[in-house]
Parts: C-alpha cells; structure tokens; sequence
C-alpha cells in the first residue's frame, strides 16, 4: 500500500506522456481523476496506520549507490509527519485535477497540462517520503523541474515563459544553498540518514573558521538548509519568483500555491527540527526572515490589482507565519497553519480561476464590480477562504494563526519578540486587502474613484458616462455572460469551503493540543524552547488583540474602498503617493534585485565573452589571424592528409598498433629510453604523411 502512493501518479504519468494522445482527452481526463481519488484514499488509510495509530513505517527498496563506507539507499520514511504532507498534498492535487477536467478541458495541450500535474504529485511524494536528504534532494529537484514545465505550460506568452525562467533560476540559488548544506551535514556525520544524522545531532560541536571568525559547523549547515527553504517557500529574498509563477493556469497556482512546492521548505524545517533546536542562531534566523517575509508581502498586497496576484502575496505573507513559528521551535504548529492554509488557499486560487473563467479571463479587480447578484455561489466560496485566511473565530485559519501570534508574545527571545511585532501587523494587512478584494469584486457599489463612492453619486455619474459611452457600459460588457461553475468545478470547491470551515475545529486538539502525542517523535522540540503552557496563560488583550486588528482592517477596507472612495484616491495620488509607489513597485526590490545583481551579471559576462572569447581566443598572437582561425587551418591540413591510398592507411594501422601494445606491455613506457621510440614513431609518420 504504502509503495502503491508513490507508482500509482507514477505510472498514471508515464501512461499518459507516451499513449496519452491514444487515450485522448476525455480518456485521459479519466484516468488522471481515478488515479488521484486512490492515491487520496491510500494517504487517508496511511494517516490512519501511521498518525493514529501510531505505527510508522519505514522501506528500504533499494540501494541508490554505494561508495566505500558510504551507502544511500532509495528509502521510505512514512511517519506522523510524512503522513499528513501525503494527505494535503494527494488531497489538494485531487480537487485540483477534478477542477482542471472542467477548467481546463478545452485547451488543445489539455493531455500535456494533466501529466505535467501527476509528475508535480510524485515529485512531491518522493520529497515528503524520503529517509535521506539526497533522496529529498531528489524529489526537490523534480519539483522545480515540474514547476517550470507548469509556470511556462503557455510557452507561446512571453510573460509565461520569462516567469518560469525566474522562478528556475531563483530556485537554483536556494538549491545550492541545499546541497551545500547536505554537503556539510555528509562532512559532519558521513551519512545523510535522517535517523543518524538526528541521533548525533546533539553531540556535535565542529567549528568552521574563516579568518578571524568562527562559526559552528552545524549552525552554518542549518543556515544552508533554510537558505534551499527560501527558494522554494518564497521567502523575503528569493521571493520574487512566487508572484510571478501567476502567469500559469489557475490549477497550476493553487497547486503551487497551497499544498505542494511552497509548502516544502516547511517540511523541511519541520524534518530536520532535531537540527534547529541546537542551533540557536540558525532558528533566530528563521524567525527573522520569516517575521520580514509578513511585513513585506502583507504591505505590497495592500495596492495590488490583479485578483491573483493579490491572493499569491497572501501565501508569501501565511508562509511567513509558517516559517516564524518554525523558527521558534513551534514546529507543530506551523505544519498545523500549513493543514489548514492548504484549504482556504487552495479554495481562494480555484475560486479567483471560476471569476476569471466566468469574466472572460479579466484578472483587473478594478474592472469588476456587483458580481455578488451575478456569481451568488463564486462569492460565497471567496467569502469563506477570506474568512478563514483573515483568521475569523471558528473558521479554520483561526485556529493556528492566533496560536501562532500567542506562542510567539509568551516566548522570551529578542528574535521572537520582534518576529511577533510584525506578524501582528500583518494581521491587519491580511484583513484590509481581503477585504478590499471582496468590495471590489463583489460590492453592488461601482468603487470608481471619480466619485465619492455613494448611490445616489454613482447614479449621477453613470448617468453621464453612459451618454458617453464610457466605463460602465465598459463595466456591463464584463459581466454579460458571467456564471457560475459547472458541477465538475463546484465539487472541489465545496469540499475545500467545507475544509475551510471545520478543518481548524477538528484537527486542533490532535495536532497542537497540549500533551498530545501524535507527533509520535517525528518533530523533536528541545524542552528547554516549549512554551505552549505560558501562551495558554497570556492576559485577555494579548489573545484579543489579532480580532481587532482583524476588525480594524475590514472597518479601514470599507472606509476607504467603499464610503471615501474619492477622497482616498486623491490621497493615494497627491500626499501618499511615495508611499503608494513604494508598495505598488514592491518596495522596489526587483530595482535593487537588478541593478545590483542581474545587470553586474549581465554585464561582465558580456565583459568576459569580449575579452575571452573575442579578444583572447581570436586575437591570440599564436598566428596573425588568431587561434580560433588557426585551429579551422588546421583542421582543413589534418583533411588534407587523407591521400586516398591504401599502403598509407596500412602503414598508419601498423605503428599504431605498434604503440599501443608498448603502452599495454611496458610500465614504464613513459620513462625516457621508451618516449624516444614514441618519438621515433610519431616522426616517421608525420614524414610519411
């Protein structure tokens, strides 16, 4: 069964890469659904054995490669922690299947778009059930593979194709930082086993001196492991590229978005905990970065305008929440936001791809407008995964965000007081944009910015545009035709609202609550750094203190995006307009992220190609007309020595023959009394050519 998890995409894969175009697209679309409802329910029965009833399971299939003392095999590892990653992940790319048979049938590459989703599952699995970090680094590998093959699935938008090139390449840096972090883990341990690494982890104490500084080896390694986090998380850093994977189908971002490859550097924070927690300097790190990654995305999505775009900065800011947590060794609860974040995002992404399905592939959320009396069940859907993601009491995101906020105030670190002081402002981001989203799509009041945002105005002025023929005519086009999804599409969305909603409730006191042992040691928490008793403690403002801010960004979202439409677009033109610039242009980060790198880059390899290839190589004073035309020369004299006669080729065959056997037979051949035969030889042939 567990094996069957893995060859079930696998096989579902290549059957549709080689005979996909036999099966066509209906026959595909089959198999592919039936493919992805067993895989979910063998996860189901697997969580069921693994994390319920605690009994992991552990498959060495066979060996990878062996080299002297060191041997990595390919190995199963299917834990408490194991279990619920193949859960979300078979889970979330199901619904996403189902989704796309509808979404997506009527495009001409529907066969490719279906394989390249079953490659992203099994790569996903390989990652989530390996026992070692090279077979991790395997499956992550795949992962980037199949995420290009997805972001650039429209290969003739340039757009497509120059994001998938961006989101490649900022991978690579995080990769690196991966591999050298196994590499340093293989220098430590001589292994890369999960099970020895983690045994030795405590006993470890190598030091790294460059100069005057020194650095212990396993905080550094640490460091490169959340460095390959980065890149695939989407942290503040290597994050641009996330945004950007937008350019893809809707299923390919929820697939990205919610369960899969975002949600990887999670995991690996969460599967190398025994490392982190004796590394204080690599968890204050984590917890920094992750702590900016809030602020960062959760301010730039405050003034975005394409409907997707918005939600995909919502996953850069919710990771960070996942990642701050890990980073204070609350790593439970971050796998927890990760549960649950796969519903209401997975939800959002899927529902935005029905809007934008049902408008004609519109994605400007200002060109939107009254679609709640035309979309009733796409805005009850995108009402519920705001909710939820907002963190609402007894909706699902509320749960774990607040837990996460609580664990961080009662947790006595400089770096974790400071990660708490900008997650908690990004509630108040998270709630303003969630609910600008919702009034710009969906209010029956047109947000026009000409006007003060009242009926009696709106009436006034559509009145005049009419007669000139201007934006709400515009405006009425958009929505001619808008419905909402057909059954296919409405069923993962219905499954994934009610996910959205009880998800939080159910999984709670299993996964966070106090004593509880269902991790079963598949997440190692130093004793010293719990403190999930002083947040059950903390004063009433503290635990009350994310619902006002909820509250507070949903009154501002109204003011401002509803009642003083006008007033708030002259300011945001007129005295706020740096600071508007600022967040719209992403803190200008991509400027910096060019002009420091990509153009020096640039730059001196063009530097390097004409003073290497063009100078040196062309220019080489070996001759008069350079290197590279000498070699050609050459070339054309070694042609010229093929004369066409038999008793040369014969002589040629002979003294060849001849050296190779004093090579075989004499050890010593390049000993100087055997070389000058050699050179013998090699002049007697040139002579004779």
């Amino acid at each position: 069964m567990y094996l069957t998890l893995l060859a079930l995409p696998l096989s579902c894969f290549i059957c549709l890469a080689l005979f996909g175009r036999l099966l066509g697209t209906r026959g595909s679309a089959l198999l592919s659904v039936f493919s992805s409802v067993c895989c979910t329910v063998i996860s189901c029965f697997i969580f069921y054995e693994v994390a319920l009833c605690a009994c992991p399971c552990h498959i060495v299939l066979a060996p990878f490669f062996h080299s002297e003392l060191f041997d990595a095999n390919w190995g199963f590892l299917f834990d408490t922690l194991s279990a619920v990653m193949c859960v979300v992940v078979t889970l979330v790319s199901c619904l996403v299947v189902i989704f796309s048979c509808s979404y997506m049938i009527e495009d001409p590459h529907f066969i490719r778009f279906i394989s390249y989703l079953k490659l992203f599952t099994v790569a996903m699995l390989i990652l989530v059930t390996a026992d070692n970090y090279i077979q991790l680094f395997v499956g992550w590998e795949m992962v980037g593979l199949a995420s290009f093959l997805l972001i650039s699935f429209w290969f003739t938008r340039l757009q497509s194709s120059k994001a998938a090139i961006q989101a490649m390449l900022l991978n690579r840096v995080g990769d690196m930082g991966l591999a050298l972090g196994v590499i340093c883990l293989f220098y430590m341990f001589k292994t890369t086993n999960y099970q020895v690494i983690f045994a030795s982890a405590m006993n470890t104490s190598e030091l790294l001196v460059l100069g005057p500084f020194t650095f212990n080896l396993l905080d550094v390694a640490c460091i490169l492991l959340f460095i390959g986090a980065m890149g695939k998380s989407g942290q503040f850093g290597l994050h641009v590229w996330l945004p950007e994977a937008m350019a893809a189908p809707t299923p390919v971002s929820a697939l990205l978005h919610a369960a899969t490859m975002v949600t990887a550097g999670v995991f690996l924070l969460a599967r190398s905990s025994p490392l982190f927690e004796y590394t204080p300097t690599a968890a204050a790190f984590v917890t920094i970065v992750g702590a900016i990654t809030c602020i960062f995305a959760g301010t730039i999505g405050l003034v975005q305008n394409d409907l997707k775009r918005i939600i995909a900065y919502s996953t850069c800011s919710q990771l960070g929440y996942m990642v701050t947590t890990c980073g204070a060794s609350n790593y439970a609860v971050g796998i927890f936001h990760l549960f649950n974040h796969a519903f209401f995002k997975a939800l959002l992404f899927l529902s935005a791809g029905a809007i934008i399905h049902a408008l004609a592939n519109e994605q400007d959320i200002r060109k939107y407008g009254g679609l709640a009396q035309v979309l009733v069940f796409s805005y009850t859907l995108v009402l519920i995964g705001s909710l939820a993601l907002i963190g609402t009491p007894f909706l699902t995101g509320f749960y774990s965000k607040d837990v996460i906020l609580e664990l961080a105030s009662a947790r006595y670190a400089l770096s974790v007081h400071f990660s708490y002081l900008l997650a908690t402002f990004s509630v108040l981001t998270t709630s303003y944009y969630s609910f600008r989203l919702i009034f710009f799509c969906f209010s029956s009041c047109f947000s026009d910015p000409r006007t003060t945002g009242t009926k009696s105005h709106l009436a006034t002025f559509e009145k005049d545009q009419v007669s000139l023929g201007k934006l709400p005519n515009l405006h009425r086009q958009n929505i001619k035709g808008a419905h909402d999804p057909d059954w296919v599409m409405s069923l993962p969305l219905i499954i994934l609202a009610l996910g959205s909603i009880y998800a939080g409730f159910l999984f709670k006191e299993m996964f966070i609550g106090l004593g509880t042992d269902f991790w079963n040691n598949a997440i190692f928490v130093n004793p010293v750094n719990a403190n999930l008793i002083e947040a059950e403690f903390l004063p009433q403002s503290i635990k009350l203190l994310p619902l006002f801010l909820t509250v507070a960004g949903a009154v501002l979202a109204f003011i401002l995006n509803m009642y003083f439409v006008k007033r708030s677009y002259l300011m945001a033109s007129g005295s706020l307009k740096t600071l508007y610039t600022f967040l719209n242009r992403r803190w200008f980060y991509d400027k910096l992220l060019n002009d420091l790198i990509a153009y020096p880059t640039y730059y001196g390899g063009f530097n390097l190609i004409r003073v290497f290839d063009k100078g040196l190589l062309e220019l080489l004073p070996i001759a008069p007309l350079g290197l590279g035309n000498n070699l050609k020369k050459l070339y054309i004299q070694l042609g010229e020595t093929q004369s066409g006669l038999i008793f040369h080729y014969a002589v040629i065959m002979i003294l060849s023959s001849v050296c190779f056997f004093a090579v075989l037979t004499s050890p010593d051949i390049f000993m100087v009394t055997d070389s000058r035969i050699i050179a013998i030889m090699f002049v007697a042939l040139t002579c004779l050519l």
